[in-house]
């Protein structure tokens, strides 16, 4: 055999073995997500965090990790965190959770309007029982009129910037300002829900009719 025939051989070998390892390793990886389950978005520390001083939007970064293994109240956004006191030390790579943001979700004070934001204010019914920095879910319920009224789950994890009785300032977009704005002049009744702290799943438009009922 030439030497440029066995370098063929050899080379054709390699290509064959690299491909049966490529293929081993993409079906571990597929093994090993079944069983641990999708990664979800959390805010984690890029260095050393320490509650003397606020948090720099450039200390934070968002890694994707196992929903089996992220704590019940992780931030899925640094906006959330940045410009925080923490309520203790963060080694690097560490949670940034809402218990260490102040002590409690909603304890710190909402930072500015990006561009693109809106804030508008609305009326609650029932009140707002969630504070500042806080992200609620909004409901509208529609005249009844001939049976048609509905509820439906119109926003969802929307930030509440102010609030004061049954008066919330939301921030949204300017899609989302219009919607209230129609919601405030023509239906019967808006109500917001607090959710709990790292809650950033989706209803997928829940609806309710009168019909229902």
């Amino acid at each position: 055999m030439t030497n440029r025939r066995r370098g063929l051989v050899l080379l054709a070998l390699a290509l064959a073995c690299g491909g049966l390892a490529a293929s081993r390793v993409s079906r571990l990886e597929r093994e090993v997500q079944a069983r641990v389950g999708p990664g979800v978005p959390v805010v984690v520390a890029a260095r050393d965090l320490y509650p003397a001083r606020p948090v720099p939007r450039a200390a934070l970064r968002v890694a994707r990790v196992p929903a089996r293994y992220v704590p019940p109240d992780a931030l899925a956004s640094v906006e959330e965190a940045a410009g925080a006191r923490l309520a203790g030390p963060v080694p690097r790579g560490g949670y940034v959770t809402a218990g260490r943001v102040g002590g409690r979700p909603g304890t710190r004070r909402p930072g500015p309007l990006r561009p693109g934001e809106r804030a508008v204010q609305v009326r609650a019914a029932g009140g707002v029982a969630a504070p500042p920095g806080a992200r609620v879910d909004v409901l509208v319920s529609s005249e009844p009129g001939a049976g048609a009224g509905r509820t439906i789950l119109a926003l969802e994890g929307v930030e509440l910037l102010a609030a004061a009785g049954s008066r919330a300032t939301l921030r949204v977009t300017v899609r989302q300002a219009v919607y209230l704005v129609a919601a405030a002049n023509y239906a019967r009744e808006l109500r917001l829900l607090p959710r709990p702290a790292g809650d950033r799943g989706r209803a997928g438009g829940a609806a309710v009719g009168a019909g229902e009922l």
